[in-house]
């Protein structure tokens, strides 16, 4: 079980750097990720390198008995580098050339940026790639920096060449008809920019595609570059996760040895144990049954974008043992020591600015001896699937839908939540995947849907699978254009039902059995389906055909409930956290008040507030 965090030696001075190593092992720290902002420190000047701080310190963490996860620090290029190059300095939308003076201020299209990543990784490569402490690579940053400016408009043609073939194809798939925008030269095509109105939605969707794809040439490059020197050792590079991000996680994923994933919830308390269970089950399910990392958390603070919140007395704990329980074979933090400087310097720290001496510092101690004798191993028991598209996600964020307050994400974790409290643990699987493991599959707001996923979902039905589809799905293809003939498009076989208007609502709405509907509606004609609720007026709600619903209004989570109970699953009130990981249950008591639970053999078990238990599970399933 690996654990520790970021370490930023070049933010010290070397007297520190032996006490740190000393305190990692009072910690139990045993892996480090080193270099990821270091680039200015290894090649102050062009071409021109100095290990010999980083010799020291691999040395002293290896004398330690720390692993290091060696990275390569391409995500923030050194000053000199922006000065020599600035056609490499990122451009904006609206064609603002940003300047030096933060992080991932990169354009990754640029051929000088490409070939400085390149060097740089192939100098640490040459240097460490033998080194004891070396245990693991770790290339770049949180992937997701974006530029409009001409390289990309070059890689983005060439992007485009390759996948239609010829123009005429790329003005089917963009509609380009619309608004006299078909395009009669390559050269006419560009980036998503500012613009006068609306923004061209297909476009704009391939343009995040493309970007996902040029970012993962950054990285496959680098990648392959360090396997031909430590063919042997995994390389990662670390996931971040948001709507500001475009990178196609669950694509990259097939790329990395060890998925990592950085972690941040935007709220304390119930709002951050939410989050960790989605985020930790989004990554086991992207790793796809190989390793996974929680590869950075904040110690002992939330930050909600307008505060930084302390975490209560337990929390970081219980927070790094949900990822575990989910499947992490490690947790690390960013960052080891709190920085007395810098743009984060306020960004908690495994060791805070009160230094060892301190409560923060004491539960970092206590939870390296709580992972040292955890032994997880095995497969995590889910038994529902939410299904999960970033595509879909990024087409749902266009300017131009029926309504601006429509939100995947904000739909994938009001599924996740609901199952969460009532006791299940959930995988996310793409629309392509084989379902057929699964008693239930929760499809929130597929905008995009192609025939082919969409004739996925059919025979899982078909086979006996119970299937829960909310509004607005199915109703695009691929391209993000709408399917024809009546909503929810392509799934409107399978769940019975023909879908003629859409009326999002700007308040609420009271349907047949109590449920409440919120946000939007639509006019259902029943072709096949019966009825489960009903519109004041009458009109369907909630429908169902053999094992197939649809849900054409936004309910709270007591109804979400309540439509999973009328599909077929147990959905008990569990106030404590149980994960079954392998032959091991998780049990952890996120709330102050004591709670008693089915334990070892089916017994009582008794846990106290915020406490953590782990027990063999019964063997039979």
């Amino acid at each position: 079980m690996f654990y520790g965090g970021d370490y930023n030696p070049e933010q010290w001075p070397e007297e520190v750097w032996k006490e740190d190593v000393a305190l990692m092992r009072r910690a139990g720290v045993n892996l480090v990720t080193v270099g990821v902002f270091s680039w200015a420190r290894l090649e102050p000047s062009p071409g021109v390198y100095d290990f010999t701080w980083l010799d020291t310190v691999m040395d002293l963490l290896h004398e330690g008995g720390v692993q290091v996860d060696l990275a390569t620090p391409t995500a923030s290029p050194p000053p000199w580098f922006s000065l020599l190059h600035p056609d490499a300095l990122p451009v904006t939308a609206e064609g603002t050339r940003l300047t030096h003076g933060s992080r991932d201020t990169y354009c990754v299209s640029a051929p000088p940026y490409r070939q400085a990543s390149m060097s740089i990784a192939r100098a640490l490569a040459e240097r460490y790639h033998a080194h004891p402490a070396l245990a693991m690579w770790h290339v770049h940053n949180e992937y997701g920096t974006r530029c409009h400016c001409d390289h990309v408009a070059a890689a983005f043609r060439q992007w485009l060449e390759i996948r239609y073939g010829a123009l005429a194809a790329l003005n089917e798939a963009w509609t380009t008809a619309f608004w006299s925008q078909g395009y009669s030269a390559w050269e006419q095509v560009t980036p998503p920019r500012a613009t006068q109105y609306l923004p061209n939605p297909s476009q704009a969707l391939d343009f995040r595609r493309f970007l996902s794809d040029e970012l993962l040439g950054h990285f496959t490059a680098q990648r392959d570059l360090l396997k031909s020197f430590t063919p042997h050792l995994p390389v990662t590079t670390n996931f971040v996760f948001g709507d500001w991000v475009p990178v196609n996680h669950q694509r990259w994923a097939r790329e990395v040895d060890v998925v990592a994933i950085d972690h941040y919830p935007s709220g304390p308390g119930t709002t951050a144990v939410e989050e960790g269970a989605f985020a930790a089950d989004l990554a086991r399910s992207w790793a796809g049954g190989r390793p996974w990392l929680l590869m950075e958390q904040a110690a002992g603070v939330v930050y909600t974008g307008a505060r930084m919140v302390a975490k209560r007395e337990g929390e970081t704990i219980r927070h790094s043992m949900q990822h575990v329980a989910r499947g992490a074979d490690g947790v690390l933090f960013f960052q080891w020591r709190a920085s007395r400087g810098g743009a984060e310097q306020w960004h908690a720290g495994m060791v805070p600015h009160a230094g060892p001496s301190s409560r923060l510092f004491g539960e970092i101690c206590e939870l390296g001896a709580l992972l040292s004798d955890t032994e997880a191993d095995g497969e995590v028991a889910a038994e529902v699937a939410l299904l999960w598209d970033a595509e879909a996600w990024w087409a749902l964020g266009s300017p131009g839908l029926p309504s601006l307050e429509l939100d995947y994400l904000d739909a994938l974790r009001q599924a996740h939540r609901v199952l969460y409290h009532h006791g299940h643990t959930a995988d996310f699987a793409a629309p392509s995947a084989d379902l057929s493991r699964y008693r239930a599959v929760l499809v929130p707001s597929l905008y995009l849907l192609s025939d082919a996923d969409a004739a996925n979902l059919a025979r899982y039905v078909e086979a006996g699978g119970t299937l829960v589809v909310s509004f607005f799905s199915g109703v695009a293809d691929e391209h993000a254009r709408v399917r024809l003939g009546g909503y929810p498009g392509a799934l409107r076989d399978v769940l019975g039902v023909r879908v003629e208007e859409l009326r999002p609502l700007d308040g609420p709405v009271s349907l047949t059995h109590g449920l409440t509907g919120t946000l939007w509606s639509e006019v259902v004609h029943l072709e096949g389906a019966t009825a489960v609720t009903a519109y004041p007026d009458g009109a369907p709600a909630i429908t169902r055909r053999r094992g197939a619903f649809y849900l054409s209004t936004r309910l709270d989570d007591a109804g979400y409930a309540w439509v999973l109970r009328q599909a077929g699953l147990a959905m008990p009130d569990s106030p404590v956290e149980l994960v079954r990981r392998g032959d091991t249950v998780f049990a952890i008591n996120h709330t102050d008040l004591p709670h008693t639970v089915a334990g070892p053999g089916g017994g009582p078990l008794r846990l106290e507030p915020g406490q953590v238990r782990l027990y063999p599970a019964q063997t039979s399933r």
